[in-house]
């Protein structure tokens, strides 16, 4: 009876370690400059044992910042040194291969103090709209181009804002406010930890989060292996073929399962590229984790220990294992692949919970908002502004219900406001809307994309970066399900325009048209429901001629 009581004690107390991450994540919503935090809700927040051990995450955040922090945080204390972190320290970097895969990420880390005492960490993410050099885009030939790099050091030394760093910064950023103003959030996000945690030990009479700690991982750790114990062991494989940047990448996946974790081998994946669509480890391993975790343990919490039994290996010098100093500012573009990749593989044992392929990565695009006589050489123009933009196509259709439409799977990132977008700069986006016809037809239909045209408001021009895919590679149907419709960049005059690239123009007097993929149908065509056919052709997900050549109505 005692041994049952203790254990409903510390299930109370980790709810309540979860409620307080929670809130750690909003306080970072909530004072945030960038609409990609504000807004799209693209950040992390968790806290941390003394050796740097995830405990807890928010649920608020991408799997991408999240599991890849939770590997970071031992970065940071390697780097910052045991006996150099004091109470009232605050700690930053955005190093690709140490933080969450890319300069524009910006991780914090605050050490956690009680009675004098060191009893963890508290630790957050975010995407910042610049960090300078090429911008948001793919073209850079070196991680040297694409921004600013902050090494592990300290923010804050004992209360102390290094403001020497915050002058470098703001003064190699295009949106120094935003920018600076983001990364004082960050450190009020893990303040709100440490506040609520202390309110938290008071309650509970903790003097320390070993014991909490411990009870978590454990019994993570064993709850997941009982998951993994019950699936057959053997080898299974699966590849994807996806557009690239100058030719296309080829992702090739093993997956081995054990009696003690499953490991996911890259090997046969494409090499480096020579442009920024390059994935560092740290980034593989945390979207081939969320795959892995999705489909074989769901229901348990995100923490160090369920992730532990989840393996990677890619070679060095693959595209999914870039070392400094390749490109990697559009990492997510091949990284958001993983989880289908993946769920691909296990298809061959778990056919009853594997969705068809999606539409995968977001189709991000960073806007550079110029004013229209500084092309002709004016002496004084008008100020330039930069505005990051999130859209999602359609997710798979799943075994038992069409795909989710317009949704960021497997990023999990909301979609932005229209009118927050508008807000930010001078720009017109004349149609946000679901995109007919561009789910694949099944049983289970696709979940459909969006279309989405954008101009300059009167006096300005638009130049944009383009990280774009399944242009070429739509995504598969599964189990006799139809293929996505792919992607396609246009102008309003019909020019079509590639899927990747820097600051490319949009003529005065155009609009940029997006046209997002949708993911792949699930099930025969002809086994779908009439009703359901209806009830598509009523809401305009689908057109009478498309009816009536897939599913002959």
């Amino acid at each position: 009876m005692k041994n049952s009581l203790e254990n409903i004690h510390m299930q109370v107390m980790w709810n309540r370690l979860i409620s307080v991450v929670e809130e750690q994540a909003l306080t970072l919503i909530r004072t945030a400059f960038s609409t990609s935090v504000r807004e799209a809700g693209d950040l992390s927040a968790g806290v941390f044992n003394r050796a740097g051990l995830m405990l807890a995450q928010a649920v608020t955040g991408t799997p991408g910042h999240v599991n890849a922090m939770a590997e970071a945080v031992g970065h940071f204390i390697n780097d910052i040194g045991e006996n150099n972190i004091f109470e009232g320290d605050v700690y930053i970097t955005n190093d690709p291969w140490k933080g969450t895969g890319h300069l524009h990420d910006i991780t914090v880390v605050t050490p956690s103090f009680r009675n004098g005492q060191l009893i963890g960490y508290f630790a957050c993410t975010a995407h910042v709209v610049d960090i300078g050099g090429r911008g948001f885009g793919p073209d850079a030939r070196e991680v040297y181009e694409e921004g600013i790099f902050i090494p592990i050091m300290k923010f804050v030394q004992r209360g102390e804002v290094n403001r020497d760093l915050l002058n470098i910064i703001a003064n190699n950023v295009r949106e120094s406010d935003q920018v600076i103003g983001d990364i004082y959030a960050l450190a009020a996000c893990n303040d709100t930890g440490h506040r609520r945690l202390m309110t938290m030990m008071d309650e509970f009479s903790l003097d320390s989060l070993e014991e909490l700690g411990n009870f978590i991982l454990e019994n993570s750790r064993r709850a997941t292996l009982e998951k993994i114990a019950a699936l057959p062991k053997g080898e299974y494989d699966n590849a994807m073929s996806l557009d690239g940047y100058d030719k296309p990448v080829h992702l090739a996946v093993k997956l081995r399962i054990a009696a003690d974790g499953v490991l996911a081998d890259f090997t046969g994946t494409s090499g480096t590229s020579n442009f920024g669509i390059n994935v560092p480890l740290i980034y593989t391993k945390a979207y081939a984790g969320y795959g892995l975790k999705c489909a074989i343990a769901p229901e348990i919490p995100n923490n160090a220990a369920s992730l532990a039994p989840f393996d990677v290996l890619a070679p060095e010098g693959c595209i999914l294992n870039a070392l400094h100093p390749k490109p990697v500012a559009v990492r997510h573009v091949l990284g958001h692949f993983l989880p289908d990749l993946i769920l691909g593989a296990l298809s061959h044992f778990l056919p009853e919970r594997i969705p068809a392929e999606g539409a995968g990565t977001t189709w991000n695009i960073q806007i550079s908002v110029r004013d229209a006589a500084e092309a002709t050489g004016a002496e004084k123009p008008k100020k330039g502004t930069e505005i990051l933009m999130f859209n999602s196509g359609g997710s798979g259709a799943r075994p038992q219900l069409n795909g989710l439409n317009a949704t960021a799977f497997p990023s999990g990132i909301h979609t932005m406001p229209v009118e927050a977008t508008e807000q930010v700069g001078p720009i017109v986006v004349w149609r946000k809307e679901l995109r007919p016809d561009s789910g694949g037809a099944g049983t289970q239909r696709g979940g459909l994309g969006q279309v989405v045209e954008i101009e300059a408001a009167e006096g300005y021009q638009i130049y944009f970066n383009a990280m774009f895919d399944r242009i070429k590679h739509p995504a598969r149907g599964r189990q006799g399900g139809g293929n996505g419709q792919p992607g396609r960049v246009s102008l309003t005059d019909g020019t079509e325009l590639r899927g990747k690239g820097s600051r490319v123009p949009v003529p005065l007097g155009q609009r940029l048209v997006l046209e997002l993929p949708g993911g792949g149908g699930y099930g025969d065509p002809s086994q779908r429901n009439p009703e359901e056919i209806e009830s598509d052709l009523r809401n305009g997900y689908i057109t009478p001629e498309h009816a009536q050549t897939v599913y002959g109505r």
